[in-house]
């Protein structure tokens, strides 16, 4: 009856201890240059209480292409990123706003909402070549601003951060 009572206990005990590291989801460190630093309410580590991504690793999210004009570019550009509706799913945010943050400490507020399928990404190419942060990266957040007149706003224009290097999950 001991033993039966011990086993029982030692099972309960380490299902416990799987969900927990379940639900902590944690992932390797970088192995190359990071690129991207997140934090806040994410579901999602790998370095104390942040995901700290290489481009590599970002690229493993979901790697997407978008192809679209912008006011800052001459003609439609290819762009390919990691798609900010992938990325909230990855790190498990159903909600809140995503303070984003360029290498200057510019700042801006993205909604949570606008990441939808389809909708913005966050470019580390752009016509198949990195982007050096004198040509807006190493990360630029990119709206399909020719699929929707609503993406062609002065709202979604500010939203549309470069140099980005840090989002903060924010509920």
């Amino acid at each position: 009856m001991i033993n039966r009572l011990w086993h029982i206990t030692a099972v309960i005990a380490a299902l416990v201890g799987f969900s927990t590291l379940a639900q902590a989801n944690t992932m390797e460190a970088p192995s190359g240059a990071p690129i991207l630093t997140i934090t806040g309410d994410i579901g999602t580590t790998n370095m104390d209480d942040s995901l700290v991504l290489d481009r590599e690793m970002l690229a493993a999210i979901d790697a997407t292409t978008l192809q679209t004009s912008t006011i800052w570019t001459e003609g439609v550009q290819q762009f390919e990123g990691v798609s900010l509706h992938a990325l909230v799913a990855f790190l498990n945010v159903e909600s809140g706003t995503i303070r984003a943050t360029a290498i200057n400490d510019y700042t801006v507020e993205i909604p949570v909402t606008d990441a939808v399928e389809g909708g913005p990404i966050i470019a580390y190419l752009m016509d198949g070549q990195t982007m050096s942060i004198r040509d807006k990266g190493p990360l630029w957040v990119i709206y399909p601003y020719d699929s929707s007149s609503d993406y062609r706003s002065e709202v979604t224009y500010a939203r549309s951060i470069w140099q980005l290097d840090r989002l903060e999950f924010v509920q």
